[in-house]
């Protein structure tokens, strides 16, 4: 017994509240880490610049890359890249060159056009250049944005940069 009137009333009140406290403390903690399990520690999103290679892997003309979903071309040191994916629902473009190579006029630029895009989907068909000639597609063929590694000189493409149409990456 204690000496005091209501001390062991007082440690009983304590040693509950104490207990209550860290119960729901520890439930607290746990009701956490459950809820940040539900988040991925990895986001499994296809990153958006790619290395695609060193510029001598690129013959003259066009390459397909299917990974990326992207033609790019060459015209001696100069390259520019244009998407595979149809605007209408996504299928892939496929390339079709040209018998004869045609110049139109793009915005007062001389546009070689080596090939034609037809997507074997719903039929729209694309210029060299990506301008939507026919079909569904409600908008034109998207350009990427290139440039070179600054660590071993390959060419990179981000997928997340679209730019005009008259865009050119010269490699000196």
């Amino acid at each position: 017994m204690s000496d005091k009137p209501g001390t062991g009333t007082d440690r009983r009140d304590f040693l509950l509240k104490l207990g209550t406290g860290a119960g729901i403390a520890a439930i607290t903690v746990q009701a956490g880490a459950s809820m940040r399990s539900l988040v991925p520690n990895v986001s499994y999103d296809s990153p958006t610049t790619v290395k695609l290679g060193p510029t001598s892997e690129f013959p003259e003309g066009l390459k397909f890359l299917p990974d990326e979903r992207l033609f790019v071309f060459r015209d001696g040191n100069t390259f520019h890249a244009v998407s595979a994916v149809c605007t209408h629902l996504g299928c892939t473009v496929h390339a079709e060159p040209l018998a004869n190579p045609q110049t139109v006029d793009d915005d007062g630029a001389a546009v070689k056009l080596t090939h034609r895009f037809l997507c074997p989907c719903h039929g729209s068909r694309y210029r060299g250049d990506g301008a939507n000639v026919s079909g569904p597609a409600p908008k034109p063929l998207a350009w990427f944005r290139l440039s070179l590694a600054p660590d071993d000189g390959q060419l990179v493409v981000d997928l997340a940069d679209a730019v005009e149409h008259d865009f050119r990456l010269t490699v000196g």
